[in-house]
């Protein structure tokens, strides 16, 4: 089924034109992704298909009975309610038809209204109807949903009547997904869903969507989490748009190949171009050629030339360079702990080192510690216990995540160039002009950047330091997808050493040769990249639980075998036939009691028999007594079974 038809859609910032002619199409789910740099227009046409803003030109087309639901960037719940209550709200319509049913039941017991067998039964099937519509729709559990999206969202030890109002935006934010995700619309349109969340939050996310029954369109700049969820890519560049068909990785892949295969057609065609034109000028002079020079030139005339493609388009350019290189001890941290609190350590007892050549990445949940543990080695909060002790040679350029927002009053080239004094205005420019800040963008006041501009700006101070330790935290926040794969590809060739942190598990893949998996009382090393760290995570958890299995068997075993005298087994053997016997006859006496239940059961859905009201007391009594049965013999079964084992 269509959702959603987008039919050549067209949108204008004033005279600057964002999007033309864009088709899209969403059918039941339908699993999309809109991926372009940043400015290209992905969340302005979010915005234009949730209705939030009008289209220019061309026609959305959708079913009216399609709900549509839009998750927008940096969206959080603003209301008085607790996280419960709010929460609870999606879920009204279920409040309103529960306290329906308890009405009707009340009725239902009531003597005057039992004595009266049409009243009676037009509130019985009153109930029946209403109770198969509440069950329907997910009336018994609605409750147990609300807990299961609030506990992979990260609210697991949360109190649920703590007022949203006193949280965090970024709380605020996951909860929004979180009472989006409880409505189930058909349609779900999520912007940056994956902002704010930490690695397990996404695994859950992930999971969660990859079973969503309806269909989603997500922007996005997390890779992996695109890769994982999404079967459909569709491209916003130069204001038009493109599909590809697969995750992001295949998306990446056709995109080449479709460039390579446009750029020959180009070349191949603009040969044959070039040699018709110069046929025709060498030979349309000459009488004894001229039939066929003005022939090449009807032959030119009907050529439709094919556009040069547009994968040319500008991207950021910059290498990490070193000015000398450092020795082979980088860093050594022993017994490290960071306090904000007398006597109340955030994290405590971290041990690693870091050799040269190392590219490490520092994981963990969020707010665990792992900004303050980088600010401690950087001395920018002092540990209340530890050593650290860098090598020989060592110099350090540090990514501070609250970089990217600068808030200088200064110009983009004075706030590179007056660090860098000596350095001539030609050659600033040129490094800014490799971090696309061109012609007038160098005027501009930081102050005025976009999140991605202040970002590009950050990293070009720190390619300038020239240091041969890096230490990042979060540099791919605010990047668009080109420019995280151009900062991935210069950090791949850097010859230093890395310390980064990330929630970027594609860019983690990429740059990692180890993980340091941190907690508030150790640090735990895997050698390798994200991939191999979840493998190896799964195989710890999994010989945990047999190590428990273990030490239960060693603390309970098995009494060492005793022989027996002949009469002694005898007996033994006697009383397991009784009880073998045993088994079998309240098995059968179970099979015959459920039987008689369920007898029950459909009597009571008959017609005749439900408007006989002393006929429904006898069965529902003869129920009753027979489920006491049921439950003693059930006991009965299962004191046996364990004394055979």
């Amino acid at each position: 089924m269509i959702l959603l038809q987008l039919n050549q859609i067209t949108k204008h910032y004033g005279s600057d034109l964002i999007l033309s002619n864009i088709k899209l199409e969403v059918q039941s789910r339908d699993r999309i992704a809109l991926v372009g740099r940043n400015g290209a227009g992905k969340s302005t046409l979010l915005k234009i298909i949730a209705g939030h803003i009008s289209h220019d030109g061309g026609e959305i087309i959708k079913p009216k009975d399609v709900m549509m639901g839009y998750l927008a960037q940096h969206t959080g719940l603003e209301t008085s309610l607790s996280i419960w209550d709010e929460m609870l709200s999606v879920f009204q319509h279920l409040k309103i038809k529960e306290r329906e049913l308890r009405s009707l039941e009340e009725k239902m017991g009531d003597p005057s209204i039992f004595s009266n067998s049409t009243q009676y039964d037009r509130i019985l099937k009153e109930y029946d109807l209403l109770q198969e519509s509440f069950k329907l729709e997910g009336g018994y559990q609605y409750e147990s949903e609300i807990r299961s999206v609030l506990h992979g969202l990260g609210f697991g030890d949360f109190n649920y009547s703590t007022a949203i109002s006193t949280l965090s935006g970024g709380q605020k934010t996951r909860l929004a997904l979180g009472k989006l995700l409880l409505t189930k619309p058909d349609l779900l349109i999520l912007d940056e869903p994956t902002n704010h969340l930490d690695m397990s939050t996404l695994a859950w996310l992930e999971q969660y969507l990859s079973s969503y029954p309806g269909a989603i369109l997500i922007v996005s700049h997390d890779r992996y989490f695109l890769d994982k969820l999404v079967t459909q890519v569709y491209e916003i560049s130069r204001t038009s748009i493109q599909k590809y068909l697969g995750n992001y990785s295949h998306y990446l892949v056709k995109k080449a190949e479709n460039y390579e295969r446009d750029l020959k057609q180009f070349e191949k065609q603009q040969d044959e171009v070039a040699k018709l034109k110069d046929f025709i000028q060498k030979n349309i002079a000459r009488a004894s050629t001229t039939k066929r020079a003005q022939s090449r030139r009807k032959q030119l005339d009907r050529i439709e030339l094919v556009d040069k493609p547009s994968g040319d388009e500008k991207s950021a350019s910059f290498q990490f360079q070193i000015e000398r290189q450092s020795g082979n001890d980088v860093l050594k941290v022993q017994n490290l702990a960071i306090s904000y609190e007398e006597n109340k350590p955030t994290i405590e007892n971290i041990t690693f080192t870091l050799n040269r050549g190392e590219s490490v990445a520092l994981i963990g949940p969020n707010g665990i510690g792992k900004s303050s543990l980088l600010k401690g080695i950087l001395q920018k909060i002092k540990p209340s216990n530890g050593t650290i002790q860098f090598g020989s040679g060592v110099s350090i350029g540090y990514y501070d995540q609250e970089q990217a927002n600068l808030k200088s009053n200064k110009r983009v080239l004075n706030e590179l160039w007056d660090e860098y004094p000596l350095v001539p205005e030609k050659d600033i420019r040129t490094i800014l002009g490799n971090f696309l800040f061109s012609g007038d963008d160098v005027l501009k006041e930081v102050s005025t950047l976009s999140g991605g501009e202040k970002a590009r700006l950050a990293l070009a101070k720190l390619m300038m330091q020239k240091a041969n330790f890096l230490i990042l935290d979060e540099p791919t926040n605010h990047l668009d997808l080109d420019s995280k794969e151009i900062l991935e590809n210069a950090l791949i060739d850097y010859p230093g050493t890395i310390l980064f942190v990330s929630h970027d598990r594609y860019f983690i893949n990429r740059i990692s040769t180890k993980v340091l998996e941190l907690g508030r009382r150790n640090v735990t090393e895997f050698l390798g990249d994200y991939d191999y760290y979840l493998e190896k995570k799964a195989n710890l958890i999994e010989l945990e639980q047999f190590e428990k299995k273990t030490v239960s068997i060693e603390i309970n075993p098995k009494k060492p075998e005793v022989k027996l005298s002949y009469e002694e087994e005898k007996e033994l053997k006697r009383v397991e036939r009784q009880r073998k016997r045993r088994l079998d006859e309240i098995e059968t006496e179970i099979s015959a009691l459920e039987a008689s239940i369920a007898k029950n059961e459909e009597l009571l859905c008959d017609p005749e028999i439900y408007q006989d009201h002393e006929k429904v007391q006898m069965l529902n009594n003869e129920t009753s007594h027979t489920n006491e049965k049921l439950e003693q013999l059930m006991e009965e079964w299962e004191e046996l079974i364990e004394k055979g084992e």
